[in-house]
């Protein structure tokens, strides 16, 4: 199958040069200009996703070369940019960094290969004026299947600093697609895990975006971008789909959503339907009871520990959760899941599930994970193996009780999490997409309890 869908790829030097704003706000501008624009990031993040979300009006989108498998990307591309004029792929890190000791998997240049998409350079030019030649030159060369075919000046301090990095670049071959102004540079909050969730910020989070989309327009070509874009030729993949063999019964799976619990993956959603489940979304901090016929809990990340005391507050809530759990229900908790159902976050009760107490610490645990499944659990059998991603600053300390959910076999050998009766709790974050079957066994263990 042959489909083409035009499409950029938005790569930085480095962290920090401004490829979120960027992407974000091309991402607004093309959407404010009548197109059905299609928003994916590279890598393991939950937070820039909600923001292409609120830009586009369309699910964000992660591209993740390492836990879902490089021959996933284009299928997954494809399925989410069915029907869409445009898509625009923002990067991870620099262009060329990927997962730590495993050369580009991961790495925003591997995924536009794959795409086979045009790349757009955004250059923190703040503290140069001709060196950015030989930065962007030693980009564009340095692995010749990466199609550098634009760069945007980012940080730029005025007519004269923006007529001095035009013409040194005039000679590398990449042309200037647009020059963003220092001045002009739109804040958006940050935190301990990176940038506030959308779910946290609703006005704040629109203005920001729209601020975003308005420095592009003025900024950048946009004849230019959406020219590039409709140079990527066509891909020849067969579009991803969630499939599922699907129980006789439609059971209820709620799935923990709200302000404290911002991180998941669309595709957990689609692969949990398309197994036979009604998804059913609840707020951990508001609503006082489980959806009617709850079956099976899904809790994902987030921050619960900036919601500690009204999390705590929910007292019936926590009460359900753990009345669930003691039936041995399906309950499938990641990182702040695994914070949740714990005794206590830092000092506050929390569900009482797991024999364990959580707290932050100053410490930053972060990176991908191989593992193991050491004991059946809801979402897979002993012995399967999958490839995941930690990231967060909490610690847990376990008291006695339950088997680790995971045994880590890369980049280190330690054992993680908790499977105790129904429960699967844990750190890791794993995409369902690459771990085929995990969608269907959760949905039929909660089928086999409705």
């Amino acid at each position: 199958m042959s489909t083409r869908i035009p499409r950029l790829v938005i790569a930085a030097p480095a962290s920090g040069s401004g490829k979120t704003t960027v992407a974000t706000g091309l991402m607004r501008a093309f959407a404010d200009a009548g197109l059905a624009v299609s928003p994916h990031k590279v890598g393991p993040d939950y937070i820039d996703p909600g923001y292409h979300a609120l830009a586009t009006g369309r699910p964000g989108r992660n591209l993740d070369a390492y836990m879902c498998g490089p021959e996933r990307i284009a299928p997954l591309f494809l399925h989410g940019a069915a029907g869409c004029d445009v898509a625009v792929v923002e990067g991870v890190m620099g262009l060329y960094d990927g997962a730590s000791g495993q050369g580009e998997l991961a790495s925003t240049a591997q995924v536009a290969k794959l795409l086979k998409a045009p790349v757009v350079l955004v250059v923190d030019a703040s503290s140069q004026s001709r060196s950015v030649a030989a930065l962007v030159h030693g980009f564009a060369s340095w692995d010749p299947e990466v199609r550098v075919a634009g760069v945007i000046l980012n940080k730029v301090g005025s007519d004269r600093h923006e007529a001095l990095l035009r013409e040194a670049l005039t000679e590398s071959g990449v042309p200037v697609l647009g020059a963003v102004r220092r001045v002009q540079q739109v804040h958006t909050p940050s935190r301990h895990l990176g940038l506030v969730p959308v779910a946290e910020r609703s006005t704040e989070a629109v203005e920001a975006v729209e601020a975003q989309a308005a420095q592009v327009r003025e900024g950048c070509d946009m004849e230019g971008l959406l020219a590039l874009a409709r140079t990527a030729p066509p891909l020849t993949a067969e579009p991803w789909a969630p499939t599922g063999p699907r129980p006789d019964n439609k059971p209820v799976i709620a799935v923990a959503g709200g302000p404290a619990f911002t991180f998941s993956y669309t595709e957990h959603t689609e692969l949990l339907r398309a197994a036979g489940a009604e998804v059913v979304p609840f707020d951990p901090l508001h609503d006082e009871a489980l959806p009617d016929r709850t079956a099976a809990l899904v809790i994902g990340g987030g921050f619960p520990e900036v919601y500690a005391p009204e999390l705590s507050a929910n007292e019936p809530l926590r009460k359900q959760v753990a009345a669930l759990a003691a039936t041995g229900a399906p309950v499938v908790a990641e990182c702040a899941g695994l914070l949740y159902l714990s005794r206590a976050l830092d000092g506050k009760p929390m569900c009482g599930v797991l024999p364990a107490e959580a707290r932050m610490s100053g410490r930053l645990t972060l990176g991908y994970r191989e593992a193991v499944a050491i004991a059946d659990n809801p979402l897979a059998q002993a012995g399967t193996r999958v490839r995941g991603h930690e990231f967060h600053r909490t610690v847990t300390e376990p008291g006695a009780g339950g088997t680790p959910a995971w045994g880590f076999t890369h980049p280190e050998r330690r054992t993680e999490g908790f499977v105790l009766g129904g429960v699967h709790a844990s750190y890791l974050h794993v995409h369902w997409a690459g771990a085929p079957g995990v969608a269907a066994r959760l949905v039929a263990g909660a089928a086999a309890r409705a």
